[in-house]
């Protein structure tokens, strides 16, 4: 049994469509990230950056932070999605840092800028807006030559890149650029896992909020499932 710690956000997105595509067991705790969950003790015990997701094994006693790490993690357990050496699985670690380190957090400011900022700044709005448009170039790029992103089989990379394009139109890319990306994105969102994965939590309540005492609880309950 695993327990993930989710909001309804990409990075979280990205464990759930890993772990419906394996079809695993598990549970998960609602962080809510606007009213401070992720700064409570039992959380941060287990993600001490304070950011979601996080993932207890149950079975291995291993608790494992940052999305990318726990998707090779989860692939690495399992044998499946990230091949075992070669070329074929340094393709696919290549393209998930790639989103780590650029197009996740580039996006996240696209975000930030166009939607969250407390007030209008063009400076950020045109650059983290441009930028995201030539990570989308660099993806489109590599989509004319492949199936999925790291090859011809769905992979960590696939799930750690889709929910960002997914919300391609928040960034404000207009996709008839990118013809590529709108094939496959497609043909992931026609997969049974990926609608499930992605629908996790549709209802998810930015109200509510946890105490210490209901999180201890729901990790003491998981544990013993």
């Amino acid at each position: 049994m695993y327990t993930l710690f989710f909001a309804p956000t990409p990075n979280g997105r990205k464990i759930t469509l890993m772990l419906e595509a394996l079809g695993v067991p598990y549970q998960m705790i609602p962080i809510n990230i606007r009213t401070g969950d992720q700064f409570l003790p039992s959380f941060l015990k287990v993600s001490p950056n304070n950011r979601i997701p996080a993932l207890m094994d149950h079975e291995k006693g291993i608790n494992v932070f940052e999305s990318g790490a726990i998707l090779t993690y989860l692939a690495e357990k399992h044998g499946q999605f990230l091949p075992k050496q070669g070329a074929e699985r340094y393709m696919v670690l290549q393209w998930l840092f790639w989103q780590m380190g650029g197009l996740g957090p580039m996006a996240g400011q696209n975000h930030h800028f166009n939607h969250y900022a407390p007030e209008v700044v063009p400076y950020g709005i045109k650059r983290y807006t441009e930028e995201t448009t030539r990570l989308y170039g660099v993806l489109e790029k590599q989509l004319a030559m492949h199936t999925y992103v790291a090859g011809e089989h769905y992979s960590i990379a696939d799930m750690a890149i889709y929910p960002w394009i997914a919300l391609y139109e928040r960034q404000k890319q207009d996709i008839k650029q990118f013809p590529n990306i709108h094939r496959y994105l497609t043909m992931m969102g026609v997969r049974p896992d990926v609608q499930k994965a992605m629908q996790c939590f549709p209802d998810f309540d930015w109200e509510a909020s946890l105490t210490e005492e209901a999180l201890i609880k729901r990790i003491e309950e998981n544990a013993k499932a």
